[in-house]
């Protein structure tokens, strides 16, 4: 069939296939116009079907746009992206806390509703629960009264009860909890306690507990928080704690406090004691002599006062010594220093080590020197057991048995000597032996013994035969000779001897008459 000019057109016009022009991209933006206006349209329609109330903005997790938990998460999400933008090139630490999974059934994000078509009210979450992981708001705080161990509600006798049984920990001492028997104990502070009623009762409590470590952490905060008058005076009352407070400043050193305490408390003999022990922490030995020669003039007893002046003289003299022999030595005249060179300085050394030195290495001097014994024996009035026990070690050491031998020689009116020793000749025997003593001078000590049995047992102890073969013979014990002849060597002189007294006493009961 053939068509007409304007028939023709219509059908190519007509067809579902178009060619290409370059004005499509005009008809593209003009139907985009036109999608857009149908959109709004739409719009308008919901709107006047639907109240503003019943619709809600939502994110992909199922929040609402505006509530409490998108704000939370909109607020981290943007400090995260400053930070990582001010912290580029820094390793990045999470410091965040995790929120518990186990918590309330119920968040903000629940009270606000989507409403569907059925006209039921619906959570928007819900729809999405399948897909998605809920984040609830975190939970709300409870009110300080509903919490029984809250620190601030602590009474006296509660924060001291929870103190000795280790349940908290001062918050002054740790900066992390700690944990007593896998239990996190609770920090507590004692700066809550104002007044001075509360602070006594706390101090009280603690006594009352008979824990030093409480008492000691009390007293403590009581120094701190307290003026030293209204302290001294109220330790006055309270003995326990007044000791305990002493010893805390002596082992924290605080001696200038102590002194304080001491003197209001009116013990003056304590705080003498405390001021001349301050002497050990000088070293220089003629400071010392002067810092002693003021402590002379302390409050102390008459039997202490004399002690500090013998001590003061001491260690004058040590150093009048110690500068004497220290040039000598240095200068050879004397021999006695080159044979038993000193091992160490006489400073600061007790009375009877000065009287063993002067023993030593001045033994004989006249007695107006400061270095001879004799001198020092009367200057500090040195008893003559402890004298002759001292400068017998010395001059046995020295193997000066010449010397030992006159210190035990005494003389009567008729000018006869005689041997005496207030020590006892025992211990005589027992310092000889230990400084190797000939046999010789051993046996002639242990013979001067007076009791038989230890006269004996001290004999066959050091092996002196001869004071063994006479004690027997003098108690006329045949039968030990005989037994005691065994034990010495064959063909020795003392198994001669014993030969001798055994065969004259056999002589002796033939001769004598029946």
């Amino acid at each position: 069939m053939i068509r007409s000019k304007p028939d023709e057109d219509e059908y190519w016009n007509s067809s579902k296939f178009k060619a290409f022009t370059f004005d499509d991209e005009d008809d593209e933006f003009s139907r985009l116009k036109e999608s857009k206006q149908a959109v709004n349209s739409i719009r308008g329609l919901v709107e006047e079907e639907e109240d503003e109330d019943d619709v809600e903005k939502v994110t992909w997790s199922g929040e609402p746009v505006g509530s409490i938990s998108w704000s939370i998460k909109e607020t981290a999400s943007s400090s995260r992206a400053a930070g990582e933008i001010r912290d580029q090139g820094f390793p990045k630490i999470d410091t965040t806390p995790s929120l518990p999974k186990q918590g309330s059934n119920y968040s903000l994000s629940s009270f606000f509703k989507v409403r569907g078509k059925s006209g039921s009210s619906q959570s928007f979450s819900d729809n999405w629960s399948d897909s998605t992981t809920r984040i609830f708001a975190p939970e709300l705080r409870k009110p300080k009264s509903e919490y029984k161990d809250f620190v601030s509600d602590w009474s006296p006798e509660e924060t001291v009860r929870r103190m000795h049984r280790g349940k908290c920990f001062s918050r002054a001492n740790c900066s992390s909890y700690s944990y007593s028997d896998g239990v996190p104990m609770q920090p507590y502070s004692l700066e809550k306690f104002r007044c001075l009623k509360d602070k006594l009762l706390l101090l009280d409590k603690a006594v009352e507990s008979h824990d030093g470590n409480v008492i000691t952490a009390v007293l403590i905060f009581l120094k701190r928080s307290l003026s030293k008058e209204v302290l001294f005076r109220e330790l006055v009352s309270r003995q326990i704690a007044l000791q305990h407070f002493i010893h805390f400043l002596k082992e924290m050193g605080e001696q200038k406090l102590l002194l304080e305490l001491l003197k209001s408390l009116g013990r003056t003999e304590d705080m003498a004691f405390l001021q001349y022990k301050d002497h050990l922490n000088i070293k220089d030995e003629v400071q010392r002599q002067e810092y002693l020669k003021n402590c002379i003039s302390l409050p102390f007893s008459a039997d202490d006062a004399s002690h500090v002046q013998d001590h003061y003289t001491l260690l004058e003299r040590q150093i009048i010594i110690e500068v004497n022999d220290k040039h000598m030595e240095k200068a050879g005249q004397m021999g006695i220093f080159k044979k038993y060179p000193r091992k160490a300085s006489i400073l600061n050394m007790p009375i009877i080590t000065t009287l063993y030195y002067s023993c030593f290495y001045h033994y004989g001097e006249a007695e107006g020197t400061y270095s001879s014994p004799t001198n020092i024996k009367k200057t500090f009035k040195i008893s003559e057991k402890q004298y002759l026990l001292t400068a017998l070690g010395a001059r046995a050491k020295q193997k000066a048995w010449s010397d030992v031998d006159s210190l035990f020689t005494t003389k009567n009116w008729l000018g006869y000597t005689k041997k005496r020793a207030p020590i006892g000749f025992h211990r005589v025997a027992d310092i000889l032996q230990k400084n190797n003593a000939p046999i010789q001078v051993l046996q002639e000590y242990v013979r001067l013994v007076d009791d038989p049995e230890m006269k004996l047992s001290l004999a066959q102890k050091y092996k002196c035969h001869d004071v063994v073969i006479d004690t027997y013979k003098d108690l006329k014990d045949r039968q030990q000779l005989m037994l005691y002849r065994c034990k010495v060597d064959r063909g020795s002189p003392e198994e001669k001897k014993i030969d001798d007294i055994l065969s004259n006493t056999v002589r002796k009961l033939s001769v004598s008459p029946r």
